[in-house]
């Protein structure tokens, strides 16, 4: 556990440290009337935790989202599934680490699982790109999901990602249509596919593997096409007033799960314990499982034919634009 603490989050670990304080010095002196303080205290905590975290601004969001103990793919594959065996590698290239896949079993139905996986300390991090994959991770997942409709195995995907690797290398070795064919190929695919926003989802990153017949989010995740610090560089180009709008920018994209559900972009937002999935994994696990449980009791009966048309139909209307007429020749 790195042990972060976020901005807004200090006046209730001031107040946790006051309590144990006052819980120490209690049981070393013996002093039984400072219990009814101490509870009082607790209540008040109580209050101050569901205060703050009933009315997160999105940026804050955004902060708990890319918290470093927070749960990534592989902490809920192994949370949720059982008979994981991972695949690796995209038979061009080599393996890309900030993408993992494989095949599973939830509640003992096979299926085949891939998603963006970061570290949890900064060697991990390292060895994951920091959960940003290049051209042959997104090749390893569209050779995993189309291994998926080979052996008619539903798909399970899970986001995390800043957004696709931008170097040099990884633009050479064909990121835009590595990107482009995933997303092409799971529009077609001929399997059920259910998808997790479970903490950053940025940019065409998150979307190369976010085609399906249901995307849920995680509460505290977010998603959209640029991080806010990049659109506050883009518009005000000076670092330092870049830095100092970030939060105006976060306001202007709607990237929370509120608002993507609003939009239509999403189908369903999983809460998340008080503070965040990292506080209590477990909640957070089971409640992500039961969702996805109930997504794919909702599309199973629905032949599949009829599932690519309103996949088709639902990434196709998403947005507003406009058809201008072609000039008379």
């Amino acid at each position: 556990m790195s042990g972060l603490i976020l901005d807004f989050e200090k006046p209730i670990y001031e107040l946790e440290r006051q309590i144990d304080e006052m819980r120490n010095f209690a049981v070393t002196e013996n002093i039984g009337a400072l219990n009814e303080e101490i509870q009082r205290l607790e209540k008040k905590l109580a209050r101050l935790r569901e205060n703050i975290y009933a009315d997160l601004t999105r940026w804050q969001r955004v902060q708990i989202a890319r918290h470093p103990d927070r749960p990534h793919t592989l902490d809920y594959i192994a949370g949720m599934m059982t008979d994981f065996v991972e695949l690796h590698g995209d038979r061009a290239f080599g393996d890309d680490k900030a993408m993992v896949a494989g095949m599973a079993k939830l509640d003992g139905m096979p299926v085949m699982v891939i998603g963006h996986q970061k570290g949890s300390d900064t060697k991990e991090n390292l060895m994951r790109n920091f959960g940003m994959a290049g051209p042959e991770g997104y090749r390893k997942a569209l050779r995993i999901v189309k291994l998926a409709e080979k052996f008619e195995m539903p798909v399970l995907a899970f986001i995390d990602t800043p957004g696709a690797y931008p170097g040099a290398g990884a633009e050479e070795r064909g990121q835009a249509d590595a990107i482009a064919r995933v997303i092409y190929e799971m529009g077609r695919l001929t399997v059920p596919i259910i998808v997790t926003v479970i903490g950053e989802g940025g940019s065409g990153g998150a979307l190369g593997i976010g085609v399906g017949d249901r995307v849920l989010m995680m509460e505290n995740a977010w998603y959209t096409t640029i991080t806010p610090e990049a659109c506050s560089t883009i518009l005000w180009k000076d670092q330092e007033k870049a830095a100092a709008r970030k939060t105006d920018c976060a306001e202007a994209l709607r990237l929370t799960a509120a608002d993507l559900l609003e939009l239509g972009v999403i189908d369903g937002i999983v809460e998340e314990p008080l503070g965040g999935a990292h506080h209590d994994f477990s909640a957070a696990n089971q409640a992500l499982k039961t969702a996805i449980s109930e997504s794919f009791a909702e599309i199973t009966s629905t032949p599949i034919d009829t599932l690519i048309l309103e996949r088709i139909d639902k990434f196709s209307n998403m947005g507003v634009y406009d058809v201008v007429p072609a000039d008379p020749v």
